[in-house]
């Protein structure tokens, strides 16, 4: 099992509404760009958000799952909560993609480390 915090007014939330089964990839250091990507406020379509990063569609979701992370995991929505101007994703893990041994995109206080 596990759990996002997503905020309840971004496009992310409005699809993990839409689809019970999603993916999740665990950014490496070196993929910090694309984590710029998928922040940038709007809709941004796919194709611009993985535009020249290798990428495939989860066999268990048919998600978009980035390659070359730390890992990525596809999921099943069990539960959705409000929590303030967020929303709890509880869900459980179907698969897991790939897992490598490299060093994770971590941010902290607005800086990533």
């Amino acid at each position: 099992m596990l759990l996002i915090s997503v905020a309840a007014a971004s496009y992310l939330c409005e699809v993990l509404h839409r689809q019970d089964r999603w993916a999740v990839s665990i950014l490496a250091l070196a993929q910090r760009a694309i984590a710029g990507r998928f922040a940038a406020e709007g809709r941004p379509s796919a194709r611009l958000l993985l535009g020249g990063q290798p990428h495939h569609r989860g066999p268990r979701s048919e998600a978009l799952i980035v390659e070359g992370g730390v890992a990525a995991l596809e999921c099943e929505t069990r539960l959705r909560i409000p929590a303030g101007d967020h929303v709890l994703f509880v869900a459980e893990a179907l698969g897991v993609d790939y897992v490598l041994p490299q060093d994770p995109l971590v941010r902290v206080n607005r800086r990533y480390r």
